[in-house]
């Protein structure tokens, strides 16, 4: 990575909102994080990445949201998780997990190629070890036997409902592991919806954890489903089904 110089206000929101959720980033780090930035408002001119652009927004709502995953994993700085984060865009939760955490070791999968680039350029210019960027559907590689049941953790902030998601997530869980859906707004009905998908995939919803962002308005969750029986070879279903015909 080129001499980085880090922009005071960003440099400013980036220690508020991480001393708010107790992460401590070195100086790299944070210049890690502000070539991410850049690279992310520069790419998103010319590729729909996000709807978020405002420094502020992106800080709270993109990095700050994808670190809070030290609520619900208090040794994330300990272990070398092995994580995969599905539909995971722009590189959310994925990206900010890795710099804040080099231990880690990330696969971060989406359905669209280009996407997939831009993520493998971001992994190149912050000189990012031990994570790969893979173009694909869930679905597939959910059945592929090189990442079925091989990883700690799945993570994922994809808009889906939770049985959906259960579906994409699951298969890549080991026995032991656990699949944490970053979710926002009201969830009480969908959780319940899901309860019937998530035993049939072999989960078990563990905790339910509510919490607030600064500076951002929703009300944010994370639902961390345990795997605690090997999947059935019946799932994921093809391509498509999860979404059309979600389980119950």
């Amino acid at each position: 990575m080129d001499e980085v110089f880090v922009d005071a206000e960003f440099s400013e929101l980036m220690i508020h909102g991480m001393n708010s959720i107790g992460v401590c980033l070195s100086d790299y780090q944070m210049k890690q994080f502000f070539q991410y930035y850049r690279m992310l408002i520069e790419t998103n001119k010319v590729m729909n990445l996000t709807a978020i652009t405002e420094l502020s927004d992106v800080v709270s709502k993109h990095f700050l949201d994808s670190l809070s995953l030290v609520k619900v994993v208090k040794d994330l700085s300990q272990k070398e998780y092995s994580i995969i984060d599905v539909g995971t865009g722009a590189g959310f939760p994925g990206i900010p997990l890795k710099i804040a955490y080099p231990n880690l070791k990330i696969t971060l999968l989406d359905s669209l190629n280009k996407r997939v680039k831009f993520l493998q350029n971001v992994i190149d210019e912050l000189g990012l070890n031990n994570i790969e960027g893979m173009h694909g559907r869930a679905e597939d590689y959910g059945l592929n036997t090189k990442y079925r049941e091989k990883y700690d953790l799945c993570v994922s902030r994809a808009v889906a409902n939770l049985s959906t998601l259960s579906e994409y997530c699951l298969p890549f869980v080991k026995v032991g592991g656990s699949f944490i859906s970053y979710k926002s707004g009201t969830i009480e009905e969908e959780v319940k919806q899901a309860k019937g998908a998530i035993k049939i995939l072999g989960g078990k919803i563990k905790e339910v954890l509510k919490f607030s962002l600064e500076e951002a308005e929703a009300e944010r969750s994370f639902i961390v489903i345990e795997k605690k029986d090997r999947i059935s070879a019946k799932y994921p279903r093809k391509a498509g089904m999860p979404s059309k015909d979600p389980l119950k």
